[in-house]
């Protein structure tokens, strides 16, 4: 693996008011931040990153905190293997949540609604909605994975899964539009599986 250099941010932020910290730390993770400790974290040192971070410095700077932005220009062998080591694992936990949300809500969501023939061209514009996010989801954490993290190609496949099930619902619901005709709809159920709000956290994307 050839070595890469890195940025590590050393920042502070006033006690209080606790939002102004949080969404600091919920920014940087979003961005893809690992920390070594409370408040320093590192960063591969791209032109993408040092941009990405540069309204999150500001946002330091105007809540009344400090920061410095130090390059790493070497590290020893070891030390650069810890650093990718973590964040490998940082996307690989991402992944993973992809392929849970995909596997215990998405999938289920659709039998759940296949199980009460609940054809209705609402029905499937919702879940198409659902299905974007995922996706949306996988390209914001697969920006984020610059060391070839596993599981990623596990989330592709779960995805392009998810994919083939909302293709086939809607082929479904087309049918029975079809048959039932445009000017008697289907009456929906009460009855409603919901889908975990992760993928509507992670992406106006945000992280664990």
């Amino acid at each position: 693996m050839a070595l890469t250099r890195f940025l590590v941010l050393v920042y502070r932020m006033p006690a209080r008011p606790t939002g102004a910290r949080v969404a600091v730390w919920r920014n940087l993770k979003k961005v893809g931040a690992v920390y070594l400790q409370q408040s320093v974290c590192v960063f591969p040192d791209t032109v993408r990153m040092r941009r990405d971070l540069q309204p999150l410095l500001v946002r330091i700077r105007d809540s009344g905190g400090g920061y410095h932005l130090l390059p790493l220009r070497s590290l020893p062998a070891s030390e650069h293997e810890k650093v990718v080591t973590e964040f490998r694992e940082q996307s690989a936990k991402r992944f993973q949540e992809i392929i849970e949300n995909c596997e215990v809500n998405f999938q289920k969501e659709i039998e759940f609604e296949t199980f009460r023939e609940n054809f209705t061209y609402e029905e499937a514009e919702e879940e198409r909605i659902e299905f974007e996010k995922i996706v949306a989801w996988f390209k914001a954490v697969s920006e984020r994975d610059w060391f070839g993290a596993p599981k990623r190609e596990e989330a592709q496949m779960w995805i392009t899964r998810c994919e083939k099930l909302l293709e086939a619902f809607e082929e479904r619901v087309f049918r029975a539009q079809s048959e039932a005709g445009e000017s008697t709809p289907r009456r929906r159920s009460s009855l409603r599986w919901r889908p975990s709000a992760k993928v509507q956290s992670e992406h106006t994307v945000g992280e664990k």
